[in-house]
């Protein structure tokens, strides 16, 4: 139907990674408990390989589409990432780095945060600090930087993770590969 927006293909590629699990537990089942040389068990693996590598060629192709085909809406974008609790887990670990909490502790006060926010209907980003010292008394100014999702995003600094010059040196990194 024209009016609808499903995404047919994505769902299309996901549909074709149950069969080509399936493939995988076939080949899987059919080299368990195999010797070391050639045996009559192998004379079905060729059709599961060619017809997995026809699925991904095919699908690697739907995606390449879908990916040079998209727009994204990057104010959307960003709203719903600051909607709901997405730092959570970077407040528990600025109380185990800054306040000598162990996770537990940690886990334990976020999740009453977290839990306040859904009773007050309210983003992270939007309580202050006094809010936040009725459930941790010892934070400071510094814990409201936690909930800045850039600030999320460039504290995961090792190799592969996602601040932003991250990110960078990896596009320059493939793009030197091609």
């Amino acid at each position: 139907m024209p009016q609808k927006k499903n995404p047919d293909l994505l769902e299309y590629l996901r549909g074709k990674t149950g069969a080509t699990y399936g493939n995988l537990f076939s080949m899987l089942t059919i080299l368990k408990g195999l010797p070391l040389s050639y045996f009559k068990d192998l004379q079905d693996d060729k059709e599961i390989i060619f017809k997995s590598n026809d699925t991904l060629v095919n699908c690697l192709k739907i995606f390449d589409e879908i990916l040079k085909n998209s727009k994204p809406n990057k104010k959307k974008m960003l709203k719903l990432a600051n909607s709901g609790f997405i730092t959570a887990t970077d407040l528990a670990d600025h109380l185990v780095k800054n306040h000598s909490m162990s996770f537990r502790q940690a886990y334990q006060k976020t999740a009453a945060i977290v839990n306040l926010a859904e009773k007050k209907n309210k983003n992270l980003n939007e309580f202050t600090l006094e809010e936040l010292k009725k459930i941790v008394p010892k934070l400071t100014n510094d814990v409201l930087k936690v909930f800045d999702l850039r600030n999320s995003i460039n504290s995961k600094k090792s190799y592969g993770g996602t601040s932003f010059d991250n990110i960078k040196k990896m596009i320059i990194k493939y793009k030197k590969q091609k």
